[in-house]
């Protein structure tokens, strides 16, 4: 499977991950549906950021990565 996922993209994934992270860890205590929703998120974010590959944006085509010469 091919990147997909530009620089910006990558970045933005890995600094909302981590915020969802911190926010699970704040705050999904405390409930019981909230808190396991919220890593499930974070840890999709994550890993797609730090894979470079998405594969909703492959599903549907999509592609922030620029092209190769």
């Amino acid at each position: 499977m091919c990147r997909n996922l530009g620089s910006f993209d990558r970045i933005l994934r890995l600094v909302v991950g981590l915020a969802t992270a911190l926010l699970a860890w704040t705050w999904g205590a405390g409930w019981p549906v909230l808190g396991p929703v919220l890593w499930v998120i974070a840890v999709i974010l994550i890993l797609t950021a730090a894979a470079g590959r998405c594969p909703a944006y492959r599903l549907f085509g999509l592609s922030t990565c620029p092209m190769k010469k």
